[in-house]
């Protein structure tokens, strides 16, 4: 059946139709801008030499058509640019509406036209770069052209549900491929494929796609969607008034620490919030008691929780050491930097 004419203007929508909805927009305002600066220049000059009459004429002309161009051109790559936008909303309810529903009956039931809508779609959300060229029906030449980076491939989709898609199909499409010297193509198809067809593909950049891998790409697709959407931030357990204990000393909110020092380095236990204004500890299994017995607090908390104790001879602050060696090795006593003095821990406590 021989193609319907068209006027210009319904060309140049059916050209921004096929864009994005962002070419289209972009078109739009380009073609404004070029024209209103054409449109805006004098007609004719108010005196033209003889020799000159027919340059003259000539850009009057023109300037009469950007003049009417400016109004009409833009305003068909808007609509061009509307109606991909339509389109576009379209592809993703449809898109998401198969995703939904299990099996290859989806893919059956819809026409071809939104069959073609749908490979668009799950393209689009691959990457790629999608323009629809749209055969001349369900037996048309080409329908999709995709772009990625530097790259190129085409698209022919076919929702056969009646038979196989045969041999012969597919050599049309290689040649289209060969033609137009693109990196590889896509066979798209409801159905299923004949062994000859199969057969024709294998060591051609050609991937053949049946029903069943179509509805499996889509389901990994959403898949992966779903793993990857944002959901909202899960809050990290903190340590509260409820789960931690409370310091024994100043009665403070405590948290976890770790020994970085001594026989017990690399242990936790509960340290002060305050600390170094308070050194009050508590071992990790105290959670669940206000206080903890003597007898299971390890020995370097209890180092810990001993008050300070000043030099009685110059007053200051004695810190708490450790036999390194001798018969009193890593027996603890209270040692003064200044004079270079030892007291015992039960003398120094008393």
């Amino acid at each position: 059946m021989a193609r319907q004419k068209t006027s210009p203007m319904e060309d140049v929508m059916l050209v921004a139709s096929k864009l994005p909805w962002w070419a289209g927009l972009t078109l739009s305002l380009v073609s404004y801008l070029v024209l209103h600066a054409i449109g805006s220049r004098t007609i004719m000059p108010a005196t033209v030499a003889p020799g000159q009459m027919g340059d003259a004429a000539v850009k009057g002309l023109i300037t009469t058509m950007a003049m009417f161009g400016q109004i009409v051109l833009p305003f068909a790559f808007g609509l061009g640019a509307l109606l991909s936008g339509i389109t576009a909303l379209r592809q993703k309810k449809l898109y998401d509406k198969v995703a939904a529903r299990p099996g290859i009956n989806a893919l059956n039931e819809m026409s071809w036209a939104d069959f073609e809508r749908l490979v668009s779609e799950y393209y689009r959300r691959e990457g790629f770069q999608v323009t629809r060229e749209g055969g001349n029906g369900p037996d048309g030449g080409i329908d999709l052209v995709l772009r990625q980076k530097s790259e190129t491939y085409l698209v022919q989709c076919k929702q056969w549900k009646a038979y196989k898609v045969g041999v012969q199909p597919m050599r049309e499409f290689y040649g289209v491929m060969s033609a137009r010297g693109v990196a590889g193509g896509y066979f798209v198809t409801s159905g299923e494929y004949t062994e000859e067809a199969k057969a024709f593909s294998k060591g051609l950049n050609i991937t053949l796609i049946d029903g069943r891998r179509l509805r499996e790409m889509i389901d990994a697709a959403s898949k992966i969607v779903a793993v990857s959407a944002p959901t909202s931030p899960t809050p990290m357990p903190m340590q509260s008034a409820a789960t931690s204990p409370v310091c024994p000393k100043c009665s403070s909110e405590m948290k976890k620490r770790v020994a970085r020092k001594g026989t017990n380095a690399g242990n936790e236990f509960w340290g002060c919030v305050v600390y170094p204004k308070c050194n009050g500890t508590r071992p990790i299994d105290s959670v669940s008691s206000d206080r903890t017995s003597d007898a299971v607090i390890p020995e370097f908390l209890k180092v810990a929780e001993i008050e300070k104790r000043l030099c009685p001879d110059c007053g200051t602050e004695l810190v708490l050491r450790k036999f390194q060696s001798g018969p009193k090795a890593w027996q603890q006593f209270y040692g003064c930097l200044p004079c270079k003095k030892g007291w015992p821990v039960e003398l120094a406590s008393s």
